[in-house]
């Protein structure tokens, strides 16, 4: 299995696999993964850890019943509880003569392209000294503006910036499901081959109160590493020492066939877009199937304030967003272009609003 013999894996862990409300950090949980991580680097594997639990680390030492809603209290949670998490992976770790290096990240690391080239590097010479790389959102400064919104997106993001072979998914649920996990009618999906497998597939949110994905953000870090070239295992945090060794537990997600540069997956998932284009049926079909630059012709309407340059979404007529792509107009000169051919416009602006080169379709 592509998982068990990958050489650079991502491990993310969810807050309710590492906290609980009332006593905050659950010290043997944490070992029990560390065991399972060292026993894999052991073996000539090289592991990033993208750890959550910072904020629900903090909430016992703070006298704090539950996660905080405003966002300063989580801040403050966050600023208490990173320090905690961190001590305690040195230590774990430490068992092992393992040396950890804290990485925390905010949005803005991997939507800027000069950040997400320092993170690279910093990754890249992490792990070159042994290092096991602890990621972790930057919740103590991070506003709504800039947060990665859940550290499933965080782990599929950093998955493909350090080039790792694979991604795990550790949380309190043992896999996906066709329904809700509660009911004993539903059926646990072993694998996921395509995009089809998931298809009519309902999900929810966290229930555990400590954390913010849950398995909708957990099915979407999926999706998004999958389909940009890396396999996925979903699965238990407490089978953490299976799913790193024979990976025969929880839900295999089948990596696409090619993998995207990292420019493209940066462009496609990483960058933050500065507006929306509407395409009509015709464009949709030439921009994802065909893979074909994007002309005035095919645009419906445009939103947003921005320059040519800039990161757009196109969307289709049912408001799904199909590709992302960087626009060659400004957005005040496109209300006179759009929906005219190439030969009807001036000569100087007969060239393609996203060229094929500068566009990501996206799974659908």
């Amino acid at each position: 299995m592509a998982i068990a013999d990958a050489k650079r894996v991502v491990v993310k862990v969810g807050s309710s696999a590492l906290t609980t409300a009332g006593d905050g950090l659950d010290v043997t949980r944490l070992d029990a993964l560390v065991d399972a991580i060292a026993d894999r680097v052991s073996r000539g594997t090289q592991i990033v850890l993208v750890s959550s639990g910072a904020i629900g680390a903090g909430l016992a030492p703070l006298s704090l019943g539950k996660r905080p809603r405003d966002l300063a209290t989580q801040q403050a949670a966050a600023s208490v509880g990173q320090l905690a998490l961190a001590h305690a992976y040195a230590e774990s770790f430490g068992r092992f003569s393992l040396t950890v290096g804290q990485v925390l990240l905010t949005s803005d690391d991997v939507v800027r392209r000069a950040h997400y080239r320092n993170a690279q590097n910093t990754f890249t010479r992490l792990l070159a000294l042994g290092a096991v790389p602890v990621v972790n959102e930057n919740d103590t400064v991070a506003t709504e503006e800039i947060r990665f919104g859940d550290n499933d997106r965080l782990a599929a993001l950093v998955a493909h910036l350090i080039g790792a072979d694979a991604l795990v998914l550790l949380s309190d649920v043992d896999g996906l499901y066709d329904g809700d996990p509660r009911d004993g009618a539903t059926r646990k999906i072993a694998e996921v081959a395509g995009e089809s497998d998931v298809d009519g597939i309902t999900v929810g949110m966290s229930s555990s109160g400590l954390g913010t994905g849950g398995m909708v953000s957990k099915l979407a870090a999926a999706r998004t590493a999958a389909g940009a070239g890396i396999p996925v295992l979903l699965a238990a945090a407490s089978e953490a020492a299976r799913a790193l060794t024979t990976a025969e537990v929880g839900t295999a997600f089948a990596a696409a066939d090619s993998r995207l540069s990292a420019r493209r997956f940066w462009l496609g998932y990483a960058a933050g877009a500065s507006g929306k284009l509407h395409l009509d049926d015709g464009a949709v079909a030439a921009v994802v199937r065909r893979r074909r630059s994007l002309l005035a012709a095919g645009i419906t309407g445009v939103d947003g304030d921005f320059q040519a340059g800039d990161v757009v979404d196109l969307v289709d007529l049912r408001q799904r967003t199909v590709a992302r792509g960087v626009v060659a107009f400004d957005a005040g000169e496109l209300p006179d272009l759009i929906g005219r051919s190439s030969h009807d416009l001036p000569a100087e602006q007969r060239r393609e609003v996203v060229h094929a080169d500068d566009l990501v379709p996206l799974r659908r």
